[in-house]
């Protein structure tokens, strides 16, 4: 069967099963988890790639799910990926009242599409006219939330990352897989659907400023501010923006999370978090040292020690442009020769860029939904285009990668120009993990 016509036949399928799609990703939607708490998600996602018949492992990364569907003929391995996790959004209207998850990003909407385009391909029967393997992934933690949960499952040995995707590529749940793809939901787009060329990756800054409490209205002077510590620190990373190039995109965007303990006592404990965005490795390394230097600049002015804690992020996105243009084709095919938007840097983040620093990936985005994303106005306002046309746009790709012996696929594949391997990526990313105290010059006499 020629690929136009097998595309048709999973499409025929994929509508077909409209309504199971859209209530499975209606009830992710109203049963939020958070990053490595996705156990009920998990479940439902390996339940409806068992009943197609897909072999299934479970709790990988603690709660990742990987489904195998073979192909008529040997070939490349080709991962449909999903996100399983919910933010924290406790203002969103379909938030969990007991833990504030609310999925004010879409990532139900990536299981219901993964899970149809499932459904499409092994109702098709598309796989008798395919090579290789389709993997898919429903994979945990994309959103870099509840640090302090996962710092301690980090002591306790349950995870080496943070991060979902850095978690399955230490633990080996990647070396099987060539290439891969995902679709994520987009709000107030002028067009069908959108694929950059690049996003931001990211560093994460946990800082402590340590100062001495005194009196803030008798005797301050013998105290040691650490909110002004931290204020000098803030002021000066603001005062690096002209060092920065416009080509690397950085984005620095603090916050404090404690200011002190009482109003009238000189703070003496501080905490600020930031991320540090950037185009390109070098970017980021080259912005977290300049921040590194306003943090112990900010403790130096006023006496305070500052403690920096440096966690690795998400890696910067590259889209490959091969796999790009076949997914754009079929947007174009859904939707019109007009739909498909191209080109530019996003400055958000996400860690399917780790994956693609080891292989040819896309992540493109679909309209599907309203409001203002990570926000409580934020929901699918079309279930059509989050839910059913997302799965159509994967099965139809996965088609023109895989059709024939893969042959697109494999050049794709052969071609890529990995920008690290796996040992050279887990190397950067364990060389970030640190922790550092400076107490230069801290806690005088006060005299």
């Amino acid at each position: 069967m020629n690929r136009g016509a097998l595309k048709r036949a999973v499409n025929e399928a994929i509508d077909a099963q409209r309504r199971e799609i859209i209530a499975l990703g209606e009830s992710i939607l109203r049963d939020p988890e958070t990053g490595f708490n996705e156990h009920r998600t998990a479940r439902k996602t390996a339940s409806e790639l068992r009943q197609l018949g897909i072999e299934v492992e479970t709790g990988l990364a603690l709660t990742g799910v990987k489904g195998r569907l073979s192909c008529h003929q040997s070939g490349p391995s080709l991962a449909v990926l999903g996100e399983l996790d919910s933010l924290v959004v406790s203002e969103h209207p379909l938030a969990n009242p007991e833990t504030g998850a609310a999925h004010a990003c879409g990532h139900n909407a990536q299981i219901a599409s993964m899970v149809g385009a499932a459904r499409g391909l092994v109702a098709s029967g598309a796989t008798e006219h395919l090579a290789g393997e389709i993997i898919f992934m429903g994979v945990p933690a994309e959103e870099f939330i509840e640090i302090e949960d996962r710092k301690k499952r980090r002591v306790d040995c349950e995870l080496e990352f943070l991060l979902g995707k850095a978690e399955l590529v230490a633990k080996g749940h990647f070396d099987d897989v060539d290439a891969a793809m995902m679709i994520h939901t987009i709000a107030d787009s002028g067009s069908r659907s959108i694929l950059v060329d690049s996003s931001n990756g990211a560093v994460i800054k946990r800082i402590t400023f340590r100062g001495r409490a005194a009196h803030a209205g008798a005797i301050p002077q013998l105290g040691v501010n650490a909110l002004n510590a931290a204020n000098i620190a803030l002021m000066s990373i603001g005062l690096q923006r002209e060092t920065f190039w416009e080509r690397d995109s950085i984005r620095i965007h603090p916050i404090i999370t404690k200011g002190g303990d009482a109003v009238s006592v000189v703070p003496s404990e501080v905490c600020v978090e930031t991320f540090i965005r950037g185009a390109t490795t070098a970017a980021i390394l080259d912005a977290n040292d300049k921040v590194d230097r306003c943090l112990r600049a900010g403790a130096l002015a006023v006496g305070a020690e500052v403690e920096i804690e440096t966690i690795p992020g998400y890696l910067p996105q590259i889209n490959n442009s091969e796999m790009g243009e076949l997914f754009g084709r079929n947007v174009e095919d859904l939707f019109g020769s007009d739909q498909f938007v191209t080109g530019g840097h996003r400055t958000s983040s996400t860690d399917m860029g780790d994956i693609a620093h080891l292989m040819p990936v896309i992540h493109p985005y679909v309209l599907g939904a309203t409001g203002l994303i990570h926000g409580e106005t934020w929901q699918i306002d079309d279930v059509e285009n989050a839910y059913i046309n997302p799965a159509k746009l994967l099965a139809m790709t996965v088609i023109d990668l895989l059709h024939g012996q893969a042959e697109a696929a494999s050049q794709i594949i052969d071609s890529y120009d990995a920008p690290m391997s796996k040992s050279d990526y887990l190397q950067y990313q364990r060389k970030l993990f640190s922790t550092t105290t400076y107490n230069e010059g801290a806690f005088g006499d006060g005299n």
